[in-house]
């Protein structure tokens, strides 16, 4: 099958999360993504994630699935040289190293690019290539508090939370992600790459909505507001009786008269305190309360059956095992699974989102630490066996 990326190589080389995400996404197009890692230790991923399967991090099958694995010492100037050979047939370079690294090691993106006019760079840091802050080191979870997101969830009374993913890392890499395949639209045109820089803290912002202005012309920062927006309502979090709790989101006028008559309250949907948007926001809290006397009476079950017959928006929180009973996530095949050659059958989602003609494929979990290695400089770049012995006995792969 054809898929949208097939014709591309990538080189990443980048470690943890915010590149190997990026080229997560690529490789799930049909992109040819060579991962290039350190000799013996690999990309830190390889030992990431609360739970391990004997010993075996759970989370890298994830982050790594569809690349090749080639370790390579990039400190050492024959490192450099195959990455240089690499590159001389590339379309993108992924890595998300500190300002100056590449630099450091001989491989500055200029430099790069003048042996591949063609090439895109896409560089993924905390704060950008420029600033006064570029060279600091800079995580997702700082990403997320300057960017603005830390600072808006979680309960008002209490110090900021986090989404429990590592959404500033995984922003970044989407962004860089989209900067990449324009910047490939762009060469079709000019026959020329460029330099993709996708910052952290930039990432954050540019979801942060109307954040900015908010505060800038109304005054306004926005707090911590828990579970849910204010005055937008009612859309919330309900309990439930058996314990459960259960999103309901009725907050257009039309829907909320839905959701008053499902409750067995019609004429709610017309009441003064609750008819309107403002008025709905007005009375908030009241207005949970009334939702929230009502959803206890019903089982989660029985309650969503109620909501979907009078096509109210709502839904279970889920959790995996939800996710994997779920008859819509199967139609969706929102969850695929594939093969680990130690762990067995691996269920993970699936590429997002689906493309009619050209859809991504998953084709093989992470893979182990240099398995491509002989692969890439024999097959790909050509070299013969007593180079490849060579560079096995410097060290350098």
């Amino acid at each position: 099958m054809v898929q949208a990326l097939d014709d591309l190589r990538v080189i990443e080389m980048g470690q943890l999360l915010a590149g190997p995400f990026c080229g997560q996404l690529l490789a799930d197009f049909g992109a040819d993504v060579i991962k290039i890692e350190p000799p013996g230790t690999g990309d830190p991923m390889r030992e990431w994630g609360r739970e391990k399967a004997g010993g075996r991090s759970l989370w890298w099958p994830v982050v790594a699935r569809g690349k090749r694995s080639l370790t390579l010492n990039l400190r050492d100037e024959q490192g450099q040289q195959v990455v240089r050979d690499l590159i001389s047939e590339a379309d993108i370079l992924v890595e998300n190293f500190r300002p100056g690294t590449l630099e450091k090691w001989n491989l500055a993106p200029e430099d790069l690019q003048r042996i591949n006019p063609r090439l895109i760079v896409v560089r993924v840091s905390g704060y950008g290539q420029t600033g006064p802050y570029a060279s600091r080191p800079g995580y997702g979870a700082i990403g997320e508090a300057m960017g603005g997101i830390r600072a808006v969830i979680g309960e008002p009374d209490r110090a900021p939370s986090r989404a429990g993913i590592s959404l500033g890392d995984t922003l970044a890499a989407t962004f860089a992600c989209i900067g990449a395949l324009t910047a490939l639209h762009t060469r079709e045109r000019t026959g020329r790459g460029q330099i993709v820089d996708s910052a952290l803290y930039e990432a954050v912002l540019g979801v942060m909505e109307s954040l900015i202005p908010e505060y800038t012309i109304a005054d306004y920062i926005r707090p911590r507001t828990g579970s849910i927006l204010p005055n937008v309502a009612p859309a919330n979090a309900y309990p439930t009786r058996d314990g459960r709790e259960h999103l309901i989101s009725g907050n257009q006028d039309t829907v909320w008269k839905r959701l008053a008559t499902a409750m067995g309250k019609p004429e709610w949907g017309d009441d003064e305190r609750f008819s309107t948007h403002t008025a709905r926001g007005q009375n908030q809290s009241m207005l949970d309360g009334l939702i929230a006397d009502w959803s206890v009476t019903l089982n989660a079950d029985d309650l969503e059956a109620v909501l979907n017959e009078h096509s109210v928006p709502n839904g279970k929180i889920y959790t995996a095992p939800d996710m994997l009973a779920d008859a819509h996530f199967k139609a969706r095949e929102a969850i695929v699974n594939l093969v680990h050659p130690q762990l067995g059958d691996f269920p993970m989602q699936n590429v997002v989102p689906k493309l009619s003609d050209t859809p991504g494929e998953i084709r093989w979990v992470g893979p182990e630490l240099g398995e491509h290695t002989d692969e890439v400089l024999s097959a790909t770049l050509g070299y013969d066996a007593e180079r490849v012995a060579a560079l096995r006995e410097a060290g350098v792969v």
